[in-house]
Parts: structure tokens; sequence; C-alpha cells
């Protein structure tokens, strides 16, 4: 599972609030609902926001002991996992950086890379990532520096894959653009290695075949709710490798959806199943 946790702080910074108990609680219930074995946040707090997040879920039934945070250039909001299963390997890039109009960019909040044993015979790569938000700054584009940072990503990720081409590998989190845009294009690769975007959707009962044979089929997809503009988009995506796309468990992915998700984030959680045997 990944899921943006919008401000996950458990006190106030001087630009970002604090989340109130029953705003923690309703993410908690949010995650719960789709009983993750790992799970990938963005907007996350500090460690000790991450542990309190973790006693909750335990109380609620979900343990997932073992953790990983990554601090960034952002000092208010990182990015974290937590895992059912032992983290084995972690390679965290906090110190990432491009070149834009001249000037050098640090990517902001952090990538998170960790390799999973989810048994002596299967493990898993997981990398997380939270691109460039779409609010607007004054030094230069917002897309053009979101853009520079899915490349950024997009090199760790042809770096993992030439290593090992059949690596299980995901790479997830909330890259604030839609599908068909130039950072998704460079995420999933226009060349190989390609990821593989499984579009997970709610479960509502839709179940009806594409009006246009060029388009998936209309189900509900999106992830984010942005209020000024009252618009629905999908913003966070679980793109998978060639390697792990033959063991993806389509019936049992989803956008996970609670009676008042938007109490806990603007964000939805996307839950994918993998079957832990190399196919």
């Amino acid at each position: 599972m990944t899921y943006n946790v919008e401000n996950y702080l458990l006190q106030p910074t001087a630009s970002r609030p604090g989340k109130s108990p029953a705003s923690r609680d309703k993410v908690a219930e949010s995650i719960v609902a789709g009983r993750p074995d790992i799970l990938a946040l963005q907007e996350m707090g500090d460690v000790t926001a991450l542990r309190e997040l973790q006693q909750r879920l335990r109380n609620r039934g979900l343990d997932l002991p073992y953790w990983e945070h990554i601090r960034g250039w952002d000092t208010n909001i990182f990015v974290a996992c937590l895992s059912r299963f032992p983290i084995v390997r972690r390679l965290p890039h906090t110190n990432e950086s491009f070149l834009l109009n001249g000037r050098r960019w640090h990517v902001s909040r952090g990538i998170g890379e960790v390799e999973i044993e989810v048994s002596p015979r299967y493990h898993l790569t997981l990398i997380t990532a939270h691109l460039k938000s779409k609010r607007a700054i004054g030094e230069a584009s917002e897309t053009e520096i979101r853009e520079h940072e899915a490349a950024v990503l997009r090199e760790l990720i042809e770096a993992r894959l030439r290593a090992r081409p059949d690596a299980n590998l995901v790479v997830c989190g909330d890259f604030n653009d839609t599908r068909n845009t130039a950072t998704l294009r460079t995420l999933v690769g226009e060349r190989e290695p390609r990821l593989f975007d499984p579009r997970p959707v709610e479960r509502n009962g839709d179940a009806a075949p594409s009006e246009n044979p060029r388009y998936e089929p209309r189900r509900i997809t999106w992830t984010h709710y942005f209020g000024r503009e009252d618009t629905y988009s999908r913003l966070d995506y679980l793109l998978v490798s060639r390697g792990l796309k033959r063991e993806w468990c389509p019936e049992k992915s989803e956008v996970v959806s609670v009676p008042d998700w938007g109490q806990g984030s603007d964000h939805r959680p996307v839950l994918c199943e993998f079957y832990a045997q190399d196919r």
C-alpha cells in the first residue's frame, strides 16, 4: 500500500498544522481496511510521528514492526515505510540533485529505498517518493521541478533493473501528476526497462467493459481531492517491474475507500497484492 497521510504531524510547524487525533485515527482506519503487509507513506512527520502511527495500527490489530524513515531537504514532512517483514537492506537517497535554469536544486522529500525479505526465497525492493506538488513557487516552474525529480527517480529505477532485469521492484508514492504527463512517462519509461501500471480501482461493483477501445474501462481510480478546484485526480501510483508483474493479483488490488475517508487525508490509499513466489 502507498498512502499520502497529509501532514501526519504530532505538533504544528511554522508552515504546516498538526494532525488531530480524530484525523490520525481515520488514517489508521483507512490503512487497516486494506491490511497491507508493506506500507509506503508520504507527508509523514518525524520518527516520533511514524512510531505513533505504528502503535495506532498495532492497537487495531495490524502489526508492522519494521520501519524506515527518510529525511530530505524538506524539514517538515518525509517519506517512510512500515513492514510486517524484515528490512534487510536500506538505501536512503537524501541528497539527490539536478540542474534547472543554471541553478542546482535538491529533491525535496528524499527517496526511500529498502529491500524486504518476504521469505528466505523471495525478496522485494520498494522505492517510495513524493514529487513536487502542483503548488506554484516563485523561483521556477513546479512542473519542471517535478519532471526533473522524476528523471532522478528514473535513474535509480534503471540502475536497479539493469543490474537485475527480473527484480521484484515496486516504485510507489505521490507523484503529483496524472497519466500521460511527462512525469509519468518518465517514470514508467519510454524505453526498456519499462514499468507496469496496475491501475487499481475502487471496489464499488463497476464491471462494464470500456466504452472506447482506446481507453481503460470507466472505473473510479482517483486518489486525491483538490478542494480549491473541487477536482478528483489519480496522483498516487504503485508501479511494478516486469519481474513483479507476473506475481500481481488484479482481483485483490484496489483504491481503498472508507466512510468519511477525507477526515484522514486528502488522498486515498492505493493497494496491490502479489503472490510471494517468483513466476
